[in-house]
């Protein structure tokens, strides 16, 4: 300890083989350049008096700084001082890091729907393939948001999740006074769906909705619950009788699974049948390329408690009841994997930045570091050491950069992004 730390020399630098180990170095530069160009569409909603700071730093400072875990305006500026030097490098920053209630008036005023074909055009250069591919769509509140002395509620929103690529692929917000029947539509005009499967709630459990899926030359798995009466009267009183005969000269296949995780015991049965099996369904005609009547019970063996639960589905599949049970388990990667994950690592529900568009500005900004850090998959850790990750080391903030802003237009499986 006397002598101090030894430096290392360049020869222990190497490999045990003594050859230097291949480092690919990706010109910050270009993906300034590549970033900023998925964002030329946004106009600067400033005044020319006041725009101390370019339009293009302040967006590629606080979707960086949101990939690293900022939550808030404070936070983005925090994120800019603390890297100020390496930003420069790239970044004009002609007057220093804006302040953060720079970054505040800008995006209470950049237009939401504009950033959000940003963010379309940005998601297409990701996405390999559709066909096949199980979308669930699904509604988040964003709780936080609302403003009791200006009488907003909350900032619900609607997303279109790839359950394979674990990407964002969409989202809309649902208009006050409105709800997800209206936007579910909508949401599905911004997407090529052709050849994949939709999955969706009951909300969504509408004729014109699957209409609409089976033009765009999907698939649907939709939800059937009590708020179609009739229909769901009728589909649970025949699937009642059915299983009780045991589908006794009926064509029905079936699928039975078992998992065990985090103390739970859970036994996943399915039974698919062809909607011809029902006789007289009640208006079978509303419902586009209706094929199938779908049940799942589930039971879940807890510690304390033993669960039932059973739920009916509509399906334009052919009856297979592996394929559709996958489907519907898939649906749940969205509240897992993407509305979970918001709200416990992004702490998006605790977010109280709710002024003018900053709530769905800042919202997309989440779903454009969700991406991000879902697309570079070379450090296998969590999303929240992934994300810490970033905040500590440039390096591998480049090298989520590059994977979703560079060698995503070229091949998801560069080495680079790949492990």
């Amino acid at each position: 300890m006397s002598q101090g730390f030894e430096t290392k020399s360049a020869d222990a630098l190497k490999n045990p083989s003594g050859q230097r180990k291949p480092k690919e170095i990706v010109d910050i530069g270009s993906i300034q350049q590549s970033l900023v160009g998925h964002f030329a569409e946004l106009k600067d909603p400033r005044v020319e008096r006041t725009k101390k700071h370019q339009l293009t730093d302040i967006l590629v400072i606080a979707i960086l700084a949101v990939i690293a875990g900022a939550q808030g305006w404070e936070d983005i500026e925090n994120y800019g001082i603390s890297k100020q030097q390496w930003l420069e490098e790239f970044l004009a920053l002609p007057n220093g890091i804006p302040s953060d209630d720079t970054f505040r008036r800008v995006f209470e005023f950049i237009d939401p729907d504009a950033l959000n074909r940003c963010f379309l055009s940005w998601v297409e250069t990701l996405v390999t393939k559709m066909a096949g591919e199980i979308i669930p769509i699904d509604g988040k509140t964003i709780r936080g948001s609302y403003d009791r002395n200006q009488g907003k509620s909350a900032l619900h929103v609607i997303s279109a999740w790839s359950s394979e690529q674990h990407l964002v692929l969409a989202e809309m917000k649902v208009e006050d006074k409105s709800n997800e029947i209206t936007a579910i539509p909508a949401l599905l005009e911004l997407l090529d769906i052709t050849g994949s499967i939709i999955t969706i709630d009951a909300m969504g459990t509408q004729t014109e909705i699957a209409k609409k899926i089976i033009g765009k030359k999907a698939d649907y798995v939709l939800a059937l619950k009590a708020n179609h009466p009739t229909l769901y009267s009728q589909v649970t009183e025949w699937f009642e009788t059915a299983l009780a005969d045991n589908f006794h000269l009926i064509d029905v296949s079936d699928d039975k699974r078992i998992e065990k995780a985090h103390h739970r015991r859970e036994i996943r049965e399915v039974w698919t049948v062809p909607v011809t099996a029902i006789g007289e369904l009640y208006q079978p005609k509303l419902w586009a390329g209706l094929q199938t009547l779908v049940m799942v019970v589930r039971v879940r063996h807890l510690w304390n408690k033993t669960t039932r639960e059973v739920q009916f589905y509509l399906t334009s599949l052919n009856s297979d009841a592996q394929l559709i049970g996958r489907a519907i388990r898939k649906h749940w990667g969205i509240e897992n994997e993407a509305h979970w994950t918001l709200d416990c690592t992004f702490a998006e529900d605790a977010c109280r930045i709710r002024s003018f568009h900053s709530p769905r500005n800042f919202a997309l900004l989440r779903r454009i570091a969700l991406n991000a850090l879902n697309y570079e998959q070379t450090y296998k850790r969590s999303l929240r050491q992934k994300m810490k990750r970033t905040a500590m080391d440039n390096n591998y903030m480049i090298r989520v950069l590059s994977c979703c802003f560079i060698y995503s237009k070229l091949d998801s499986s560069h080495p680079l992004c790949q492990a």
